[in-house]
């Protein structure tokens, strides 16, 4: 299992730097972003149109010794307004064919959330039973703008050689292993989960035990890390609005891995994952508001480098 970077958290950076950067830390794998919400991409999807870039941009990762895990395009395809909708559909659509081009197996986007009506000019993410119209809200949304978009975008990663791995993040109709099924169920097996177990925590989810309800549907893993504050849940519950950075008064924050949960707990997340046969890349993401971008990765990767297996089991005597 190999420890890799979502470059997004140096996107300050240009990619010649990064790269040199990641390099000095042992880090050989990257997942480049290509735009929507991360913003500042990377990865730049004009490459599809100049065939001359595109064979630079390989040529600079192969010579540094670099390899791509995911491309990542995060960003609501199904948002109401139709502006944004499209602008971001069309992002998703050509980081497929940019993934194509370049061999990147996987490519990491949102669900998205559409709104309460085609009239909406905001999402509308659903999350109780009662009054009433929520539940109709939440057919119309699965109904009439999931599975339309991810049965044809599913089609298409297909199509292309490419694989879909939906964030469960909540503010989106996927946020949950029943709603990731859910969607896979729709859309094909070519549709699985990028598995951040971040977002898992604050929602009382056990990222481990989940592990085992995902099974083969995880395409690929971000290593982040979240903090419950047992001092302020009470106050706001796990449904916390407050900004991220107000974190003495929030009830959870995402931290780097190792600040939420030590070692042990680390160990058994990876050794779980590749018992249900995930050996591919466990992606850094540095969201952690109490550490700055270099510190955080740095930290992270000491840290995973000590308990990432990274040689495939031989057969045992006893097999």
């Amino acid at each position: 299992m190999r420890i890799g970077v979502f470059t997004a958290l140096l996107s300050r950076m240009p990619l010649a730097d990064v790269v040199a950067k990641l390099k000095s830390l042992g880090v050989t794998t990257v997942e480049l972003g290509t735009g929507n919400y991360p913003g500042d991409p990377h990865c730049k999807l004009t490459m599809l149109d100049n065939a001359a870039a595109l064979d630079d941009f390989r040529k600079r990762l192969e010579d540094s010794g670099i390899s791509i895990s995911a491309l990542s395009c995060h960003g609501n395809p199904l948002h109401p307004d139709p502006e944004i909708g499209h602008a971001h559909r069309e992002v998703s659509r050509k980081t497929v064919l940019l993934a194509e081009r370049l061999a990147v197996p996987v490519v990491v986007d949102f669900s998205g959330c559409p709104g309460a009506g085609d009239d909406s000019k905001f999402p509308n993410w659903v999350t109780c039973p009662w009054p009433p119209e929520y539940l109709d809200i939440l057919q119309w949304q699965w109904e009439k703008k999931v599975a339309p978009y991810w049965k044809q975008h599913g089609a298409f990663a297909a199509d292309h050689g490419v694989k879909i791995a939906v964030e469960m993040h909540p503010g989106f109709v996927v946020y949950s292993p029943e709603t990731l099924l859910r969607l896979r169920s729709i859309a094909g097996n070519t549709v699985g989960c990028n598995y951040d177990p971040s977002h898992m925590f604050w929602q009382g989810i056990d990222p481990i035990a989940a592990i085992r309800v995902l099974g083969d549907a995880i395409f690929h893993v971000h290593a982040k890390d979240t903090q419950i504050y047992q001092t302020n849940l009470p106050v706001s519950g796990v449904l916390d609005t407050k900004k991220y950075t107000d974190e003495r008064n929030r009830a959870w924050i995402f931290r780097t891995v190792g600040y939420g949960h030590g070692a042990e707990w680390w160990s058994e997340f990876i050794s779980t994952l590749r018992m249900y046969g995930y050996d591919y890349v466990l992606s850094i993401e540095h969201e952690d508001s109490l550490l700055s971008p270099e510190e955080g990765l740095t930290k992270a990767v000491r840290f995973l480098d000590t308990l990432a297996v990274k040689e495939k089991p031989t057969a045992a005597w006893w097999v």
